[in-house]
């Protein structure tokens, strides 16, 4: 696995527990962490298959 895969889904992770963190908390700050969330998320998925691609090669 790409290492730049596994630090955008660390940063998912980290962003979906402030989210929830915010939330339970009661701030809207937590729609920040949820975009962050899906960001990384989306960058996780291209890292996977821009390996993927690369290797069927």
């Amino acid at each position: 696995m790409p290492r730049l895969a596994l630090y955008a889904i660390a940063v998912c992770v980290l962003a979906v527990v402030a989210a929830v963190i915010s939330f339970v908390q009661g701030s809207l700050l937590g729609i920040v962490w949820v975009l962050l969330a899906g960001l990384s998320s989306n960058m996780a998925w291209f890292y996977l298959r821009r390996q993927r691609a690369r290797t069927a090669e």
